[in-house]
């Protein structure tokens, strides 16, 4: 079975807002067996709304449209949809008296009388209660051909709420038996995109001739997701066939490798943390936090993280994390040593097992003639100095520079903890 996702929201075409829901629908309509064969984003204009869902009921047999269901003068999927089928648009009672009582219920005598956009309907659409909120959903047939759109509101938890409560199922029985789709996601750190590509060549090339399993892959901020798709009979079929190329897959590519699926790498440094009963503290000057933030962000992480200091201004790198100033002045704030110092002083602080220092100029201009994206990222652990230092050379803007700068701290954590040699 066939679907294309359509995206209402001119906010999207602007870029003010990242087309997140479009993401979650693909991976969704894939579990369930359903290929997803075009992804649009239309601005908020019944015209285009229109022709735009009219070319997906030509090619699809599914389409999943988001955003444009609220009550305000923009919100236009409603009319669109209307004009897609050629019927009327029509105040349902049931949904008008719906959202009465939830403003009642929630002792609100503000209603607007232009929420009662939400209760519009076309005729021959039919209602699908949204739990999460106030605009329902929309499931409406059309032509002869055995074509259904169904229609979402955009933000997100709303969106979710009515696909998993009214349309999943239904969507899952239609694909029938023999449509099961899976991913399995690898992620690696530390590896362009293209070194992953060529480590990979030789099995992408042998899986191209098959069709099936397939090979992707998606590079963002210093990290590299290799994504194996198979289909078949079922999920274990599938994921026998995943299986076989997933082994080949990690022995061509080793330890750069530090998880699947929805592992994340700040989870997998507490778990080594707490395997080994060990704990880090962290020292930050270029990251302004951003890896305290992500240490912080695993549930459960006060037992392996410490805490941390941000140690922005020069000065504050010795009141606070003990560095020695003849050293700053010597040697300045972007500096290996400084920032195995940093590292040192804030594990002695906090008293942790590790400390975990990084250093470096983010940009946009360079800082006492070091050149922007220079960064040091330092570990030191139990037995003092020197411990493990990292010079990287990042490019991009500000924040590429600070996000991969987190993501190489992690990682030089947990090659440490694991026992794998430091890139």
């Amino acid at each position: 079975m066939k679907a294309e996702i359509v995206a209402v929201g001119t906010e999207l075409l602007l870029g003010d807002i990242v087309n997140g829901n479009a993401a979650w629908l693909g991976r969704e309509l894939a579990d369930i067996g359903v290929d997803v064969e075009f992804s649009t984003a239309v601005g908020d204009n019944i015209a285009r709304i229109t022709d735009v869902l009219r070319f997906a009921c030509e090619r699809a047999d599914v389409v999943v449209v988001t955003g444009g269901l609220g009550p305000t003068q923009d919100d236009l999927t409603r009319e669109a949809l209307a004009a897609l089928a050629g019927v009327r648009l029509i105040r349902d009672a049931t949904l008008e008296a719906a959202l009465l009582a939830r403003y009642a219920a929630a002792g609100r005598t503000d209603f607007p009388p232009n929420n009662l956009r939400m209760a519009d309907r076309p005729e021959s659409a039919i209602a699908l209660p949204n739990a999460a909120g106030t605009a329902p959903g929309l499931r409406m047939p059309v032509g002869s051909h055995g074509v259904v759109v169904y229609a979402l509101p955009g933000v997100p938890v709303e969106m979710r709420e009515i696909f998993g409560d009214s349309i999943r199922g239904e969507l899952a029985e239609r694909a029938g038996p023999g449509q099961t789709l899976l991913s399995r996601r690898l992620r690696t750190i530390g590896i362009w995109e293209s070194e992953v590509s060529n480590a990979l060549a030789a099995i992408d090339a042998e899986l191209a001739i098959v069709g099936n399993p397939t090979l992707a892959y998606l590079a963002s901020q210093g990290q590299t997701m290799v994504r194996i798709t198979a289909k078949a009979a079922s999920h274990d079929a599938a994921a026998e066939l995943i299986a076989g190329v997933e082994t080949r897959v990690r022995a061509a590519l080793g330890d750069v490798i530090y998880g699947a699926d929805d592992v994340t790498l700040e989870s997998v440094v507490h778990d080594l943390l707490g395997t080994a009963s060990a704990t880090v503290a962290t020292a930050e000057s270029l990251t302004g936090g951003l890896l305290g933030a992500a240490l912080s962000s695993t549930p459960g992480a006060s037992s392996t993280y410490r805490g941390g200091a941000v140690l922005y201004a020069t000065e504050v790198k010795t009141t606070i994390a003990g560095v020695d100033p003849v050293l700053l002045e010597q040697r300045g704030a972007v500096d290996a040593e400084v920032a195995a110092a940093m590292a040192d002083g804030v594990r002695v602080r906090f008293g942790a097992t590790f400390g975990l220092a990084t250093t470096g100029v983010a940009g946009p201009t360079e800082q006492d003639g070091v050149p922007v994206g220079t960064v040091f990222v330092a570990l030191v652990g139990p037995e003092g100095l020197p411990g493990v230092i990292r010079r990287l050379k990042v490019t991009g803007d500000r924040a590429r520079v600070r996000t991969v700068t987190v993501g190489t701290a992690l990682d030089v954590l947990r090659r440490e903890l694991a026992g794998l040699p430091q890139a």
